[in-house]
């Protein structure tokens, strides 16, 4: 069984990140976005292993304790978390994988996955960002003023990710998405794994073939 591709997603709020990976998964066969840990309290219309997998607190921290998580954080009093197991077992069975995290996130995965994708994504502007932002309609300009300079702190990482792709156009900025999963399936120790019996096939010496 090939071994799947660990992709990491960061982007600030605004920037588009969850349309983008909604409409690769939709395009693309074999990935999908790892469900995360929250002792959140589960909200209306939310699912348990679709939107998180709830867990209380004293469960989490038995987990962090095994050291069940590639990387957690608290966030508000609550914590958040990606299980290693879950996201090894979807890679051993070929499945790519998304992990949606943070840039401190990201980083504690890429010390435990050097060989995983990571992407950033930009808005085209600050002024764009600050419109998606205030399109919302949910947050008065005080929420909208912090979560821009919460934005512009996060964006200030963008070079430590392997790739960054600016969403200004939706479908150029998902076809460059998608392009860098279809090339990573391309290289060469992937195609081995996945389609060694062809190779093998078309390499064998049939008689009269010459």
């Amino acid at each position: 069984m090939s071994q799947g591709t660990l992709y990491i997603i960061s982007a600030p709020s605004g920037a588009g990140k969850t349309s983008l990976v909604r409409g690769l998964i939709e395009h693309l066969d074999g990935i999908q976005v790892s469900v995360s840990h929250t002792t959140r309290a589960i909200r209306s219309g939310e699912a348990d292993g679709i939107n998180y997998h709830f867990v209380d607190v004293a469960t989490f921290e038995r987990m962090i304790e095994r050291g069940d998580f590639f990387e957690y954080a608290r966030v508000f009093d609550n914590y958040y978390g990606t299980s290693r197991p879950a996201v090894q077992a979807l890679l051993a069975a070929g499945q790519d994988v998304i992990l949606e995290i943070d840039w401190q996130g990201a980083r504690q995965v890429r010390e435990q996955v050097p060989d995983a994708e990571s992407v950033f994504i930009l808005p085209p502007s600050r002024d764009a960002l600050r419109r998606r932002l205030a399109d919302r309609g949910t947050d008065d300009d005080d929420v909208i003023a912090r979560r821009m300079r919460d934005a512009i702190s996060e964006m200030s990482h963008y070079d430590e990710y392997d790739h960054v792709i600016i969403n200004d156009q939706f479908d150029t900025a998902l076809a460059d998405l998608e392009s860098l999963v279809r090339a990573r399936r391309t290289r060469l120790d992937r195609v081995k794994e996945t389609r060694g019996a062809l190779l093998e096939m078309l390499l064998s010496r049939d008689e009269g073939v010459e």
